[in-house]
């Protein structure tokens, strides 16, 4: 388990992404749609077009990690929301 401090914001991209997009298209996509910074020390949240797939971009002191979290079971809240 990864410990988020309690002052770090989490951006969720509406709609869905291309899974196949990799750390310097998704902070691309950061500054570019959401407007943030992606070295901040926010989380960026996407997600796939079935829902069952998310990539978070995190940065970490001078670098950056990708998770990805795929889901077995079921689908997210997140997978409801509409495509903007």
């Amino acid at each position: 388990m990864i410990a988020i401090p309690g002052n770090v914001r989490v951006w969720l991209a509406t709609g869905h992404t291309d899974m196949r997009r990799g750390f310097p298209s998704l902070a691309r996509l950061v500054q570019e749609s959401l407007k943030r910074d992606p070295h901040v020390g926010d989380l960026s949240v996407f997600r796939c077009r079935r829902g069952d797939l998310f990539k978070i971009l995190c940065p970490d002191g001078p670098g950056a990690c990708l998770f990805t979290t795929p889901r077995d079971r079921g689908r997210s809240l997140l997978s409801s929301l509409p495509a903007r």
